[in-house]
């Protein structure tokens, strides 16, 4: 198996990207993440920001007021991943409506007989 594969897995994950993604502009409290990344539960967000703190990728500062202030931040390793990301955003973006085509196409395919690929 190939060592970075948990990585490749950490940052490749829907809520990783998403939060890297939010967090590129600047430092957020986690209402205003989790305000930014629409369906994410709180403790989705949690355990998301527990994971890219861990790794290096996001620091955290608490702030000692009442109440309680916490700001999330991306790293020097954080923002190294956003490039690649916002490459991986981009062709979403721009192939978005071919995947959606090919999907319509495959699902609406008379069935031959024969098990899907991943059924095998």
């Amino acid at each position: 198996m190939c060592p970075c594969r948990d990585l490749l897995d950490m940052v490749a994950s829907k809520w990783t990207a998403l939060a890297i993604g939010a967090l590129e502009d600047g430092p957020k409290r986690f209402g205003e993440l989790k305000r930014r990344l629409e369906g994410v539960s709180q403790k989705m967000l949690t355990q998301t920001l527990r994971t890219l703190e861990r790794d290096g990728l996001v620091t955290r500062t608490v702030y000692p007021s009442v109440p309680l202030r916490v700001e999330y931040e991306l790293t020097a390793l954080g923002r190294s991943v956003t490039e690649p990301l916002a490459a991986l955003r981009s062709w979403a973006q721009r192939n978005y409506e071919s995947v959606a085509e090919a999907r319509e196409t495959f699902d609406s395919a008379e069935p031959l007989g024969l098990e899907p690929a991943t059924a095998r």
